[in-house]
C-alpha cells in the first residue's frame, strides 16, 4: 500500500450504502485517503434519505452522483468494499476484499436508513484503523 492508499466502495445502485460510506471515510480522514465509490448498476440519483441521514450527522452527499464501476477504479484501489454487489464486482489477484453485509437503504424509512449509516460508520472506523496500522 502507498503512502495514501485508496479505497473504493461498491453497492448495486451507488446510490446510499456505497455513498454513505464515501462520505464516511472522507469525512474521518481528509484527503489522507483516496477514496472511489461505485455501483454495478447506478441509478440515477443519490438515495434523498440517506442524504437526509448523512445530513443529520453533518456530512453533506448532495454533490455526489453514481457511477458505473469500472475496471480501472477496481485495479487503481487497495481496498475493495463490496456491500451487496454480487458477481458484478471485478476480482483482482492481490486486491484486499471485504464484503458488508449491510441493509439496502433504496425504499427503507430513515429510522431504518440511520441505522445502516451508523453501521456503515462502525465499520469504516474499523477499515480506517487497520489502514493505519499497515501503513
Amino acid at each position: 500500500m502507498s503512502d495514501k492508499p485508496s479505497v473504493l466502495f461498491v453497492c448495486v445502485h451507488n446510490a446510499g450504502r456505497s455513498q454513505m460510506a464515501d462520505g464516511w471515510l472522507r469525512h474521518l480522514t481528509g484527503d489522507t485517503v483516496e477514496v472511489r465509490s461505485a455501483g454495478s448498476e447506478p441509478a440515477d440519483q443519490i438515495n434523498p434519505v440517506a442524504v437526509e441521514a448523512m445530513r443529520e450527522v453533518g456530512i453533506d452527499i448532495t454533490d455526489k452522483t453514481p457511477v458505473r464501476l469500472t475496471w480501472d477504479a477496481a485495479e487503481a484501489s487497495d481496498v475493495i468494499v463490496t456491500m451487496g454487489c454480487g458477481d458484478a464486482c471485478p476480482v483482482f489477484p492481490g486486491k484486499r476484499y471485504e464484503d458488508w453485509k449491510l441493509t439496502d437503504p433504496a425504499g427503507q424509512p430513515l429510522d431504518v436508513v440511520r441505522q445502516v449509516r451508523d453501521d456503515i460508520k462502525t465499520r469504516v472506523l474499523a477499515l480506517l484503523a487497520d489502514l493505519r496500522q499497515h501503513q
